[in-house]
């Protein structure tokens, strides 16, 4: 795995996640619940991460999927600060749950590895 594949799965997910809240926001009830926000959010960087997958260089897709790693890890933290907290717990604009912030947690493993899987390409040669 590396960041172009890392941007173009990840925004494949997305996309999809961003769809499927919108069509059914409670899917999986309060375990994982899809408000509009998240719901415009995934779709919005799904979106944005199949055309970064096409359009940036390898550098600057690794740069984009360092970013997306902190950021998941931000939120996969900050979610189990603010878990307790009345819905909306994240600023009044969201709502993150104990599976949200696990799925950020992995999702920030995950740009990791993409990122780690870039060096071991430009050292084998591929």
């Amino acid at each position: 795995m590396n960041s172009k594949q890392f941007l173009m799965w990840g925004g494949v997910t997305l996309l999809a996640l961003g769809v499927i809240g919108f069509i059914a926001p409670n899917l999986l009830d309060k375990t994982l619940y899809f408000d509009s926000a998240e719901n415009y959010a995934h779709t919005i960087l799904g979106i944005v991460a199949i055309a970064a997958a096409y359009v940036l260089t390898a550098s600057t897709q690794r740069t984009l999927v360092g970013i997306v790693g902190i950021v998941a890890l931000f939120f996969g933290i900050w979610g189990f600060v603010v878990g307790g907290r009345a819905a909306p717990n994240f600023y009044g604009v969201t709502n993150l749950e104990f599976l949200d912030n696990i799925v950020h947690l992995v999702v920030a493993v995950w740009a990791y590895l993409a990122m780690r899987g870039d060096k071991s390409m430009a050292m084998s040669g591929g």
